[in-house]
């Protein structure tokens, strides 16, 4: 009997500074009422799905930092959010900026949940591969700060048995590394859930700016296909702050093929029935990690040039 899994891609158009985070939950949670209505087991929002992408800018102000994240989760804030799952039967995604108390001082994370359709946190996941720098670029037409706001996720790339299978998480530039899929392919994921806020411009890479989108596709669609898992990509796209960001949110087959993709900037909801027996033919076959996988054969030799890069041969 096929294990049905129907997940709805939530895009969300730009999140305003000036807009509350209660407007905000506002728009999640009418987002999921369509879901529900549409047969949705599970919704997937973006990265920082709460506020604006603060990184975009630079802030100095300690107290204004700590405005964008979250102290808890839930909160007062986002709890009509729990609740809403609890009363439609719908599970979540959520990704958010983390305040947290740990080691005896405050860290701050770049954070993904899951929350199952009980309204509970089935599990956690702090972004590993933080993209951008650790001060201000000046001339810059806006910055990308997330070394400098964030730590280095702490909670390794987890799998989680959920919705009937086994789901992971990963955010934003994770995408972009093949190791955050691999890891969670060998413990047999059959679905990874992703939330991004990716500029259009790259400005220390200008010259691929056309290929944003066709990037963004490419490493999601390898990521499925070499390891026999959806893949469900969420994107807060649209003018931002003055930040111009891709969308085309999409859901990926264990093929690498592209089932449903968002058409606009704005907030829309794609949906798709995902068998999730369909990952099991490239488990047990081409991507039969146990029988044709041979790391301890690969032969890598890392060296360091005197310019500082890393060869392997």
């Amino acid at each position: 009997m096929p294990r049905i899994l129907t997940v709805g891609v939530a895009q969300l158009g730009p999140i305003p500074r000036s807009q509350s985070r209660p407007e905000v939950v506002a728009r999640l949670i009418a987002m999921m009422e369509d879901a529900a209505r549409m047969g949705c087991d599970l919704i997937v929002y973006p990265e920082a799905a709460l506020t604006a992408f603060f990184p975009h800018w630079t802030i100095t102000d300690p107290e204004e930092l700590d405005s964008f994240f979250e102290a808890a989760m839930p909160n007062n804030t986002a709890q009509p959010l729990f609740n809403a799952a609890r009363r439609l039967k719908i599970g979540f995604h959520l990704g958010y900026a983390e305040l947290a108390v740990e080691d005896g001082r405050k860290r701050r994370f770049n954070t993904a949940i899951l929350v199952g359709k009980d309204g509970e946190i089935i599990g956690k996941y702090r972004k590993i591969h933080l993209p951008g720098y650790d001060a201000p670029r000046p001339g810059e037409p806006f910055q990308n700060l997330e070394k400098m706001y964030f730590e280095v996720g702490n909670l390794g790339f987890r799998v989680w048995e959920a919705f009937g299978g086994r789901i992971g998480m990963m955010i934003c530039n994770d995408r972009r590394w093949p190791e955050a899929y691999r890891v969670m392919g060998l413990q047999g994921a059959e679905m990874m859930l992703l939330g991004y806020n990716t500029p259009v411009h790259n400005p220390a890479m200008p010259e691929t700016d056309d290929l944003g989108n066709f990037h963004n596709h490419l490493v999601m669609q390898a990521g499925a296909y070499q390891n026999g898992s959806f893949v469900v990509g969420a994107a807060k796209a649209g003018v931002e702050e003055g930040v111009d960001q891709i969308g085309q949110s999409c859901i990926i087959a264990p093929s690498g093929e592209i089932i449903t993709q968002c058409t606009t900037l704005g907030d829309e909801l794609q949906v798709a029935r995902c068998d999730l027996d369909l990952c099991n033919s490239y488990k047990a076959s081409i991507f039969n990690f146990a029988r044709h996988r041979r790391p301890e054969h690969y032969g890598l030799i890392i060296e360091r040039t005197g310019s500082g890069s890393v060869l392997g041969r």
